[in-house]
């Protein structure tokens, strides 16, 4: 897979910091419902770590639904924990900000109850690195929920870009058996996977890259072409693009990949090596 260029994805999102949370519609939806597979486990923490925070949208619905626990916010852009702090309480706020890489987390081991991320796994380099930092962090018998995306995401504006030029356009992900067997790997254990599709619908593909730009989530390959696209090879794109057409809408496919592991009881003992590869609604586990 290419490699991805860090300080590119930090500017990207920052650039568009201050009018993500008007255009952030699909990363919304993920996060409702990360957040609403908490219904199904019964944990009282006393640390919650947002990795890749953005705006804060997560961080503060957490907040609500833990009253007691300490919250730190950490994202890749500074821009966007400033955009955060600033829609947050600023008295008595249990909310915290850092601004670190999900590979290298400057966080104490053995302190969090609860690792969440909506949608940030994908802008990692080496996913081995960053699960044995979220399983660090973790206290035993901490949660570790998480969403990403799966190769199936953006594969029309993959194609289309690939009939154009063999530059890297779009972003490569990560499969969901190779997430689940990176967090046995990591020493994580009940390991739950599953994935659904999330179709966008948009008028041409001009409102596709448009939106992508809205919110960051940018091309950032090390690969990617560095020079202006020319207007008739953009225009290529356009046009293949369109044999995705369905009336009158072009379809942008998102692959969603839920994870769900835990912290062993005993950090220091390995864990097991099986993942479940089903749906986590049909799980619930209760932490004693």
């Amino acid at each position: 897979m290419p490699g991805l260029d860090k300080p590119r994805i930090a500017f990207n999102f920052g650039r568009a910091a201050k009018q993500y949370e008007k255009h952030a519609v699909l990363q919304k939806t993920v996060g409702k419902r990360l957040l609403e597979r908490l219904d199904l486990v019964k944990i009282s923490p006393d640390l919650i770590v947002d990795i890749g925070a953005g705006t804060g949208t997560t961080a503060r619905a957490l907040a609500a639904r833990y009253k007691t626990a300490k919250i730190i916010q950490v994202d890749l852009s500074s821009a966007m924990l400033e955009q955060s702090r600033s829609e947050s309480r600023k008295l008595f706020s249990r909310q915290r900000y850092i601004c670190a890489d999900a590979e290298n987390l400057p966080l104490a081991s053995d302190k969090a109850g609860l690792l969440f991320s909506s949608l940030t796994y994908q802008w990692c380099n080496d996913l081995d690195r960053a699960f044995a930092e979220a399983k660090r962090i973790l206290e035993p018998a901490g949660l570790f929920l998480f969403a990403t995306l799966g190769p199936d995401t953006l594969k029309e504006l993959r194609t289309s870009w690939s009939e154009a030029d063999d530059y890297s356009h779009v972003n490569t992900f990560f499969d969901m058996h190779d997430i689940g067997d990176a967090l046995v790997r990591a020493g994580m254990t009940s390991v739950v996977m599953d994935t659904e599709i999330i179709t966008m619908t948009y008028p041409d593909c001009y409102a596709v890259m448009r939106d992508l730009k809205n919110v960051g989530a940018l091309n950032a390959n090390t690969a990617r072409e560095k020079g202006l696209t020319g207007k008739r090879k953009f225009q290529d794109v356009v046009n293949t693009y369109e044999k995705f057409r369905c009336g009158n809408e072009l379809p942008a496919t998102y692959e969603i990949v839920y994870g769900h592991a835990w912290a062993p009881e005993n950090n220091d003992k390995p864990a097991g090596k099986q993942v479940a590869y089903v749906s986590v609604n049909n799980i619930k586990k209760r932490k004693q």
